[in-house]
């Protein structure tokens, strides 16, 4: 495509319609552990990160399997605004909104990807670092 975009032939393994039996963030999607959830939506779910690295630390998740945002096609354009649009709600409801927050992801162990299921961090509840490393 030269754009730098997939389409829906340009599927990769990391890529699946449901989830993947040894990846956690899956199990925690489908509700295997019992994660209480701070917001979810039809294809999506936020739930408290284990280290915070701030007093709001919530992951939002795809509940469908993604290794990361290289696997987002032009056809996910939707679940990408569904995930985008749910970190915006979990802001609202941490109550961080208004004073800003940060929604980041890592892609690639070199960004620091440890769990390989695309997820958006959504920090907040106090000044943040200006750095990115």
């Amino acid at each position: 495509m030269g754009d730098g975009l997939t389409d829906s032939t340009a599927v990769t393994t990391a890529r699946t319609d449901g989830p993947v039996a040894d990846c956690v963030f899956c199990q925690i999607a489908a509700g295997a552990f019992g994660t209480p959830f701070v917001a979810e939506s039809e294809s999506a779910v936020a739930f408290r990160d284990l280290h915070p690295q701030a007093p709001t630390h919530v992951l939002v998740v795809p509940r469908r399997h993604l290794g990361g945002v290289r696997d987002l096609g032009l056809d996910d354009a939707p679940l990408a605004g569904e995930l985008l649009a749910l970190a915006v709600e979990v802001a609202r409801r941490e109550g961080v909104l208004e004073s800003g927050y940060r929604v980041l992801t890592n892609d690639g162990p070199d960004a620091g990807q440890t769990v390989f299921h695309l997820h958006f961090h959504v920090l907040g509840g106090k000044p943040l670092r200006g750095g990115l490393d």
